[in-house]
């Protein structure tokens, strides 16, 4: 039975490392060792806490592209669309970085969920400033009220270019923010009309972002005039119960807050909207599939909880602490996504990411490196092909498009690039060094089950860990065999051929696990 009580004992380092993969993107044996034994409720606390904005790199003038014109220093169109292409990729690269190193706290994955939730693409808006601006306000309120993300999203610069708000003009109104703003980022389908989208884009009138992709200047602002805004009274239908937004006819950016906050306020009046929004972090970070039982027993009363006041952390907090996420069933019921896939698997091996400023030429291999592989894998941050996102969030009905017989070849090629150091930017996951940090390594039985339970979401049947030990690790050989090679590479380990013994055994294992289905499973 699923219920929404507070789990209340100390987890087990299977139900810590189910919180690490969904709360961030995977974690070392020594980070679910430091969370086991804890208490949901401490770690999710701790997880959920605010931290600041990362500011970008700066270059030798102590610069970022933030402070300077759009594709400055170029001198043409060429140039400076040359410049800006490649900064936009620098901003979704970097980001990337940011998810592997953000340990212990959610805020990067859920400004990621925030990203695919609404959606603008930096193909679209070609000013990376603007993309730039637009992460650091879906960071900020990531776990902030969502009556105030609403309103700041909806004047967003980049959003207002990728939606057409800035051609949103009285008499012509462009009702794409307008409809998307109630079907996606909302209140769903089906619960709203043709009417609703209409008015919904007399009261978005007159917004424009200033300074998109200017030569003179680097300055990027929102103004509301006052005279391109429709000033009517808005009535909208029954299912906002027949409500009327007074048109304002102040000037200025307070008059046109103060409507567009009257049209928030009317969406999130109305229940059907807490319950969009809960069913969409339940998708995110539990399962795509919602019964009955769930619908009523964990996504009512989370959001009962929701429309109090709107605030995104005690809804996630309640989730997370819930005896319902830790349910065995659903531990490992997910497939991962590429990004959980490829960052979850480089935590895993502890591998770190070169310092972006002490040294940026392999910084930016390995970022490229990493958003190539996502973005083949069908996930490319900040460019998803759609306004609806990522395919398997939204149409949940093909969740299981993150694994095809292509895709799942490229998860293989991308572990076995990395466990054998053969990417361009030489990746090694130094499998031996993981081996080593198991208990007894001299004993297969103990290695296989240390390595395979801390890889794995859920524990491997006792046939295929046989299988795993005397068909991949020593194949053919008696089990003995492995403790003899392991104890004399252990006696001289400055030994290069005994080194070599073990080490290519314990890679081909590795080469094996990290291909498994079981393995897709998060």
């Amino acid at each position: 039975m699923a219920s929404i009580d507070k789990f209340d004992k100390p987890l087990t380092s299977r139900q810590a490392a189910h919180l690490l993969r969904r709360l961030n993107f995977g974690g070392t044996k020594a980070n679910i060792a430091r969370l086991t034994g804890k208490s949901a409720e401490t770690i999710v606390a701790s997880f959920l806490t605010d931290t600041p904005v990362p500011p970008l790199p700066t270059d030798a003038a102590g610069k970022t592209f933030q402070d300077i014109s759009w594709g400055a220093p170029g001198v043409d169109d060429a140039e400076r669309n040359k410049n800006d292409s490649a900064r936009r990729a620098f901003v979704k690269n970097w980001w990337i970085a940011r998810m592997m190193t953000q340990k212990d706290n959610i805020i990067e994955k859920m400004t990621l969920f925030w990203q695919n939730h609404f959606v603008s693409t930096a193909t679209d808006i070609s000013d990376a400033r603007f993309i730039y601006l637009q992460y650091q306000l879906l960071r900020k309120h990531a776990l902030g009220n969502f009556r105030t993300f609403l309103i700041e999203i909806t004047k967003d610069p980049a959003m207002l270019l990728y939606l057409d708000g800035n051609l949103n003009t009285v008499g012509k109104p462009n009702e794409n923010y307008g409809r998307e703003l109630q079907e996606l980022f909302t209140i769903g389908q089906g619960n709203y009309d043709e009417n609703d989208v209409k008015n919904a884009a007399k009261v978005l009138t007159g917004w424009r972002p200033t300074g998109f992709r200017s030569i003179t200047s680097s300055a990027i602002t929102v103004q509301f005039l006052s005279d391109q805004h429709d000033k009517t009274v808005k009535t909208f239908s029954s299912f906002y119960q027949n409500t009327s937004i007074q048109g304002r006819t102040g000037s200025g950016i307070p008059a046109g807050e103060a409507e567009l906050a009257d049209l928030i306020d009317m969406i999130l009046k109305q229940e059907k909207t807490a319950l969009f929004m809960v069913r969409k972090f339940y998708r995110w970070f539990v399962q795509s599939e919602i019964s009955a039982t769930v619908e009523n027993e964990v996504i009512k009363p989370l959001a009962a909880t929701f429309r109090k006041d709107y605030e995104i952390k005690p809804v996630l907090a309640q989730l997370f602490c819930s005896q319902h996420f830790y349910e065995d069933a659903l531990i490992g019921s997910q497939i991962k996504s590429p990004l959980e896939f490829i960052i979850g698997t480089l935590l895993h091996f502890d591998q770190v990411v070169p310092d972006v400023v002490s040294d940026r030429t392999t910084f930016d291999l390995f970022t490229q490196y990493l958003a190539a592989r996502a973005k083949e894998l069908q996930m490319e941050v900040f460019d998803q092909s759609t306004v609806f996102g990522w395919r398997p969030y939204y149409d949940t009905d093909f969740y299981e498009l993150w694994i095809n017989s292509t895709t799942l070849a490229l998860r293989g090629s991308f572990t076995d690039a990395i466990v054998a150091g053969s990417t361009k930017m030489k990746i090694n996951i130094n499998s031996l060094e993981t081996a080593k940090k198991v208990s007894v390594p001299s004993d297969p039985v103990i290695l296989v089950n240390e390595l395979t339970s801390t890889l794995f979401a859920f524990e491997l049947p006792q046939n295929q860990r046989d299988y795993i030990i005397d068909e991949v690790l020593i194949p053919g050989l008696p089990r003995y065999e492995w403790t003899l090679e392991w104890n004399l590479y252990a006696a001289d380990p400055n030994n290069t051929a005994k080194k070599n013994a073990v080490e290519m055994k314990i890679d081909e294992l590795y080469l094996y696990l990290l291909r498994l289905a079981e393995y897709q499973m998060g």
